[in-house]
């Protein structure tokens, strides 16, 4: 994507999308485990579908907590509160089939146990972090405008002002580009689950008004910019009765829609012992100092880790010919301010806390709430000396 006119789409859910009640499920028993036991390893997998929640994976705590009770709470929060949607807290059933973790992976992460001295990382992988100037949030426009519409038709469905709407939804927004820079809003998607009662003309008037012109700035939006609304005409059906859910499947939602790179793994359900969501974390949490100190308009950082040991086996740096700086001084800098073994992200980041279930729904970066350790900005005067900005 260089310095020609082009098209960029990506696209978001709802807190009651089908996956998405499967991500909270999973951070929720997390959260829960994590209030008592910050030692614990959790890697929590859900299956929602028609009345049931399926609950397994691997747990090793000290603690008990009661997983069908979280599981309805966290469904009735979400807003699956009536049989006549399919899918209900009180009503559906919830199956759980959990092992401890394996004994040979608990060596590698836990210390003084495995062949290295240090925590491990708890798998292999490769994580990417990512952030460009182009929006105040240094994430890219069309990933951020697409959970904000999202967070909206949540919001208006809960305060009763369209209350015509369910849980389950998607967006989705095109942003046409000029030489690198957003330019026009060219295309917003809306997929919102309804009751029956609601015509498709006035459910689409009333989204246009409440939700599309509330999110999108009006210099963003021109006479040639295309709406579809619910395009099929009629989405009764939805949540886990019309889709079934699984935790992890939307890895591009949570990230960055589409654009820079991504890694293999999700985060949802996952303690911070695993990479795949702490150094996922960390990378976004250095990226986006680096755009923020200016030594960049776009960064992408690569981290990559073999299970057992705790320093990356790599580190690759991208800026994009975007850098004010050579790359390789910027890297250099990084690996000298930035410590990336997993328990220093973990105490760095002040990972051991209860915060992942706001997590799981609107993206896992360009949040401002204060449980987003990540997204603070802190070492931008730090990157800007060590750069001789």
């Amino acid at each position: 994507m260089g310095n020609e006119q082009f098209f960029f789409t990506s696209e978001s859910v709802t807190e009651g999308h089908p996956d998405k009640v499967a991500d909270a499920i999973s951070d929720s028993i997390l959260d829960s485990i994590m209030e008592q036991d910050k030692g614990c390893r959790v890697a929590c997998e859900t299956l929602v579908t028609t009345g049931l929640a399926f609950i397994a994976g691997e747990i090793s705590t000290t603690c008990y907590v009661d997983m069908p009770q979280i599981v309805r709470n966290t469904i009735r929060e979400i807003g699956y509160h009536s049989s006549q949607m399919g899918f209900d807290w009180q009503t559906c059933s919830v199956i759980t089939s959990i092992d401890h973790q394996s004994l040979d992976i608990a060596q590698g992460v836990n210390v003084g146990q495995g062949l290295f001295k240090d925590q491990g990382a708890g798998d292999q992988g490769l994580m990417f972090g990512f952030a460009t100037d182009e929006t105040p949030e240094l994430m890219p426009m069309p990933i951020m405008y697409a959970h904000k519409l999202c967070q909206r038709l949540s919001t208006v469905r809960k305060n009763g002002a369209l209350d015509f709407l369910r849980p389950d939804g998607k967006s989705q927004v095109t942003i046409e580009y000029e030489n690198g820079t957003p330019k026009r809003v060219d295309t917003v998607v809306i997929a919102a689950q309804h009751k029956p009662d609601i015509s498709h003309e006035d459910l689409k008037e009333a989204i246009i008004e409440e939700v599309i012109k509330k999110v999108i700035p009006k210099k963003f939006i021109d006479g040639d910019t295309r709406y579809f609304i619910n395009a099929t005409g009629k989405f009764v059906i939805g949540g886990p009765m019309g889709d079934c859910g699984m935790t992890g499947r939307k890895i591009i939602v949570d990230t960055y829609g589409g654009q820079g790179s991504h890694g293999g793994g999700c985060f949802s359900g996952k303690d911070p012992s695993k990479v795949d969501r702490s150094a996922s974390y960390m990378a976004r949490h250095i990226a986006k100092n680096v755009v923020a100190a200016g030594l960049a308009r776009k960064c992408e950082i690569q981290v990559a880790y073999s299970i057992g040991v705790a320093q990356p086996v790599s580190v690759m740096l991208d800026l994009m010919g975007t850098g004010v700086i050579p790359k390789h001084r910027v890297k250099e800098i990084i690996l000298d301010v930035f410590d990336l073994r997993p328990a220093a992200i973990i105490e760095y980041l002040d990972l051991l806390r209860p915060i992942f279930k706001k997590t799981s729904a609107y993206g896992h970066f360009g949040r401002n709430e204060p449980e987003f350790s990540w997204e603070k900005t802190n070492m931008v005067d730090i990157l800007k000396e060590k750069a001789g900005l």
